[in-house]
């Protein structure tokens, strides 16, 4: 029987971090194939000394994949594809996946955003896609190096609605077997919204403010806005029938009260380091899109979307 064929595309920070705890123990049981893609001196890196991850959790640091490509155009028949790309490589990525997937190929994408499973079915209609959340605190340390702090990296893994009743119990044994924390769920629409409601809305603030979590917290004006832009998420949930507590925003405040106050946003670091691709588009973009789509004003987003803009132009 042909192995199951595990791909990993992009070795950040997230998909470093997972990718080597699937490797390395796939390494010891040898129960799959394991391929990584990564792009230039990440792909000389790991190709010559292997994937790094510098975690208490892993005193043997060092993996090696089965393979490591550059192009997804060189991976061969792959069961599961595990899509850990920067979102504004998201469409560009599943483009280069369609020749190369077969009917069975299951996809898993690792990013947080509230529309990432939509966009995904727009290029890749007919595949099964598994909404999923992801919580880990990990960055590219240097190419082909991954360093994690903190809790274990946690993954919230839902079925398809469009293929509900497929079977990913093979799936749930890897991610278990890889020693992954991990929760499947029939429905992971409600975690991805809630960790959106936070993401986006603090990021956004931090973003146009340059402030951090605390000030958000804290600040007057910071909080009205942060609030008018969980308002308007919550009507785009409730037209969608997502369900989410009624308490949902003041939920998020507690959440966010429970990090450092200078704790800064990757959205606001990413503005303020005057980077041009950020995930503005991921946060803004995708409420704006959902309130054109489903006829809700989004007043408060548009206007910080604005203004973030305008920053980046200066």
């Amino acid at each position: 029987m042909n192995k199951k064929h595990i791909v990993v595309v992009g070795l950040g920070g997230v998909g470093g971090y997972f990718g080597f705890k699937i490797n390395q123990a796939n390494e010891t049981s040898g129960k799959y194939k394991v391929s990584f893609i990564a792009r230039g001196q990440t792909y000389e890196k790991v190709k010559e000394n292997g994937l790094v991850l510098l975690s208490s959790e892993h005193p043997n640091n060092r993996t090696y994949p089965n393979g490591i490509e550059e192009h997804i155009s060189e991976i061969k028949n792959p069961d599961l594809v595990l899509i850990a790309v920067k979102e504004y490589d998201l469409e560009n990525v599943c483009r280069q996946l369609l020749p190369v997937i077969h009917q069975n190929t299951i996809l898993l994408p690792m990013m947080n955003g509230a529309d990432i499973y939509d966009r995904i079915k727009k290029i890749i209609p007919d595949h099964i896609i598994l909404p999923t959340c992801i919580y880990v605190a990990s960055h590219i340390k240097e190419r082909g190096t991954v360093e994690h702090k903190g809790k274990s990296g946690k993954m919230i893994v839902g079925r398809d609605p469009d293929h509900f009743s497929a079977d990913i119990n093979w799936i749930s044994d890897l991610l278990a077997e890889s020693k992954i924390d991990f929760d499947c769920k029939e429905n992971a629409i409600t975690d991805i919204w809630t960790k959106f409601f936070f993401i986006a809305s603090f990021g956004l603030v931090t973003a146009k403010h340059n402030s951090s979590i605390g000030a958000v917290c804290s600040d007057g004006e910071q909080k009205k806005e942060a609030t008018e832009i969980m308002k308007e998420m919550k009507q785009i949930t409730d037209r969608k029938g997502i369900e989410l507590p009624e308490d949902s925003i003041e939920k998020t405040y507690e959440k966010a009260a429970t990090f450092p106050y200078e704790t800064p946003t990757s959205l606001q670091l990413d503005v303020h380091s005057g980077k041009k691709e950020n995930e503005l588009e991921l946060f803004a973009g995708a409420i704006l899109q959902y309130g054109r789509e489903l006829n809700i004003e989004t007043p408060f987003t548009q206007k910080i979307y604005n203004e973030i803009k305008a920053k980046q132009l200066n």
